[in-house]
C-alpha cells in the first residue's frame, strides 16, 4: 500500500512539473526580443524614413516673407495636378494641389520644372526644391513643406484589429503597425510575421522574427508605403479551423441525410 502511494505521489508531482514547463515555454512564445539585454543600446537605422516612389501623391507649398511671390509656386498649372484638397490662406493661394510622381520618379513642379525625387525623404526634397527655386532668381527665402497625399499600410492575418493604416510619421516601425492594429493575437506565429512590399515593379516577403533583437537590422522593420504586414496562424488556430471545418461539414451532410429520409418517409405514406 505504501509503495502505491510513493508511486501516486510521484507521479503527480512529474506531471505538475512537466505542466509546469510546457506552460512556460508556451508563455515564453508569446514574448517579443527574447534574446535582447537590457541597457544594451542599439543603433536605428538612418534609412528607416520613408522614401518617395513613382506615383506617390504629393502635396508641395512654397512660403515667403512676400506671399505674393510664392504664388506661381503653388498654382496648380503642373500637368501632373489631380486634386484640390483646401484652400492655402497662407500665401493666398487658391487651392493645394495634389501632384503625382511620374513612373520615372521625376516630380513636375510649376516654374521650376522637373525634379527626380526617387529615393527621397520628404525633407530631401523640399530642400531640392528650395534650391531650384533659389537657383532660378525667383525668391531668396523659400520655405517649402511636402507631405504625402494618402500613405497607407496594411496589417492582415492573426492581429485583433486587421485593416489599412495612414501613415502619419516619416518612420513607422513593424511594432507601431501592430499596435495600431491591436497587437498579435494568442494564434500568431511571432517568429514568422511577413513584410510584403513594391520596390521598383519587383513584390518581395520578407518574413521579421519578433522575438529577436535581430529584426532591427532587418529592410523590413521600418515599414514603406503600401507594405502590406502578415501574421501567419500557429499549428493550434489552423487545426481549430479544420475542426470547424470538419464539423460543419459533418453537421451538413447530417442534416441532408435526415432531410432526405424525412422526404422518403413524407412521400411512402
Amino acid at each position: 500500500m505504501r509503495f502505491f502511494r510513493l508511486f501516486f505521489i510521484s507521479a503527480v508531482a512529474v506531471l505538475a512539473f512537466t505542466s509546469c514547463a510546457t506552460q512556460k515555454k508556451a508563455t515564453e512564445r508569446t514574448w517579443y526580443l527574447q534574446d535582447a539585454k537590457p541597457f544594451t543600446p542599439e543603433q536605428i537605422a538612418m534609412n528607416g524614413q520613408i522614401r518617395i516612389k513613382p506615383l506617390d501623391r504629393l502635396t508641395v507649398v512654397v512660403n515667403s516673407k512676400d506671399p505674393e511671390l510664392a504664388v506661381p509656386f503653388n498654382t496648380a498649372s503642373s500637368y501632373n495636378s489631380l486634386s484640390t484638397t483646401g484652400t492655402n490662406s497662407t500665401n493666398g493661394a487658391a487651392s493645394l494641389q495634389v501632384r503625382t510622381v511620374d513612373e520615372n520618379g521625376m516630380f513636375d513642379m510649376p516654374v521650376i520644372g522637373k525634379i527626380d525625387c526617387r529615393g527621397m525623404t520628404r525633407g530631401q526634397l523640399a530642400q531640392a526644391i528650395a534650391d531650384k527655386i533659389i537657383e532660378g532668381g525667383y525668391l531668396n527665402d523659400p520655405t517649402v513643406n511636402v507631405e504625402f497625399a494618402d500613405m497607407k499600410f496594411s496589417v492582415i492575418g492573426e492581429v485583433s484589429r486587421p485593416g489599412e493604416y495612414e501613415i502619419k510619421n516619416d518612420r513607422v516601425s513593424i511594432f507601431d503597425a501592430l499596435a495600431l492594429a491591436g497587437d498579435l493575437t494568442v494564434y500568431g506565429m511571432r517568429d514568422q510575421v511577413a513584410v510584403i512590399r513594391e520596390t521598383n515593379g519587383v513584390r518581395s516577403i520578407e518574413y521579421l522574427d519578433l522575438t529577436s533583437k535581430d529584426i532591427f537590422n532587418s529592410p523590413a522593420f521600418y515599414l514603406q508605403q503600401n507594405d502590406v504586414v502578415y501574421v501567419k496562424p500557429n499549428k493550434n488556430k489552423a487545426r481549430s479551423g479544420q475542426i470547424n471545418q470538419d464539423r460543419s461539414f459533418y453537421i451538413s451532410l447530417v442534416s441532408t441525410a435526415i432531410s432526405i429520409v424525412t422526404l422518403v418517409v413524407t412521400l411512402s405514406k
